[in-house]
């Protein structure tokens, strides 16, 4: 039995058809779907169906078809699944630019939704379960009172209950992963930026309006760390710019933080732009950093990312500084299928590795318009041998880098039983 389509008519009701069998897509390449190319599809995944887009299938004679007056399916997945293909569709000149998720295919088979993805972490944190919005709102009224004069605390509260940010919810709920949004300005102007779309493109979260004093910063961090179990609190969120370009009021806040509490860790999620400040961040007691990219080539990375008063070559060496300064360094690298699992895009990577063997790849999916991505990007040369594959090469050539989706604590570090918990593979 093999795997077959699901389509969607224009109600919205998603169906299988065993009239053909599904497909995927590497770049915009439809290939075949196996069952070892699929997994049941995750709790807490997402199905979405394509407006004014056509599905491709296979038929029974083996001939790649559009199919006509039907709309092709995607699942977004929950944290810790990277997805291997993109869905098997077709743009047409009324299909809009579709917001910002990571569109995976999708496949019926042996009775079941299956997705196109491996799962690389995960963490029943990130089960929409434990967010709850009716235990936030209760601790958010328990905590007001401390927090009156605090302008973060406000904007935490308007991330976690107006857009679902689970990492905001967790400063609410007293554990792991808290956010400390900082930065309204950024020197990049990425295409997939979760915060700052033109009008025109398709929504996204409001980015924060001020810059946070220390004491705010450090009021939240101090007593996320104190009392939250696997602690840690990050600057640089999705509903900010680049927190670097506001190195001198984290430096002071880690400062302040660190007087009050050595407990859990303090990191960075940042592009990486400012080499020279992350060694101040480190002595002011920055514990870890995940630095984002989309690729190894200088081309691919310029194209998506755009950067301004900033060059490739200083993400390179922001990443060999993180390192050489003692932090526990992450990659951010971001997946689209057909990109990163090219011949070309694997060797830069490999050579890179070589020379700087960071702590841990989060193989975490790139949110965008698969036709807008291929658009913008000129994509790598070579063979693409696929994300599986890829992942495979990394574990057998690196085996001391952690694959994983998430951002550590600091009992995962050099606790290679610590995987048990699933933050890794």
């Amino acid at each position: 039995m093999k795997p077959v389509i699901l389509l969607a008519n224009n109600k919205g009701e998603i169906f299988e058809s065993y009239e053909y069998e599904a497909l995927g897509m590497e770049r915009n390449s439809p290939i075949s779907l196996s069952s070892k190319d699929l997994i049941p599809l995750p709790k807490g995944s997402k199905l979405f169906y394509i407006p004014n887009a056509i599905p491709i299938g296979l038929n029974h004679a083996g001939i790649v078809e559009k199919i006509a007056n039907y709309r092709p399916v995607a699942a977004f997945l929950p944290p810790g699944y990277t997805r291997t293909h993109l869905p098997a569709f077709e743009k047409t000149k009324f299909t809009p630019k579709l917001p910002l998720w990571s569109y995976t295919a999708v496949a019926w088979y042996r009775g079941k939704i299956h997705a196109a993805a491996i799962r690389v972490a995960w963490m029943k944190k990130a089960n929409p379960v434990y967010h709850e919005d009716k235990n936030v709102l209760k601790s958010i009224k328990r905590k007001n009172e401390s927090f009156k004069n605090n302008r973060l605390f406000k904007q935490l509260e308007i991330c976690a209950m107006i857009y679902n940010c689970f990492a905001a919810k967790n400063f609410f709920l007293n554990r792991w992963e808290a956010p400390l949004p900082t930065s309204p300005l950024c020197n990049a102007e990425c295409i997939g930026c979760l915060s700052k779309q033109p009008s025109d493109c398709c929504p996204s979260q409001e980015r924060i309006s001020f810059v946070p004093e220390p004491r705010e910063i450090s009021e939240i961090a101090i007593s996320h760390l104190l009392k939250a179990e696997e602690a840690i609190v990050s600057f640089g969120q999705g509903c900010e710019g680049e927190p670097l370009l506001q190195w001198k009021v984290i430096e002071k806040a880690i400062g302040m933080t660190r007087e009050k509490t050595d407990r859990g860790i303090i990191n960075i999620n940042t592009n990486g732009s400012l080499p020279k400040i992350i060694p101040k961040l480190k002595k002011a007691g920055l514990n870890s950093i995940r630095i984002s990219l989309n690729s190894f080539n200088h081309e691919i990375y310029q194209s998506y990312y755009k950067p301004k008063g900033y060059k490739f070559e200083d993400v390179i060496k922001a990443i060999k500084i993180s390192k050489e300064c003692g932090l526990f360094t992450s990659l951010n690298y971001l997946i689209f299928p057909g990109y990163n699992d090219s011949e070309d895009e694997i060797e830069k990577l490999f050579d890179f590795l070589m020379q700087c063997s960071v702590d841990l790849i989060q193989m975490r999916n790139l949110s965008i318009d698969p036709y807008l991505y291929m658009e913008k990007v000129e994509p790598p040369k070579g063979r693409i041998l696929g994300i599986r594959k890829l992942i495979k090469m990394i574990k057998k050539d690196f085996p001391h880098i952690k694959i994983g989706y998430f951002n550590l604590p600091k009992e995962a570090f050099n606790n290679v039983n610590f995987k048990e918990q699933c933050y890794f593979i």
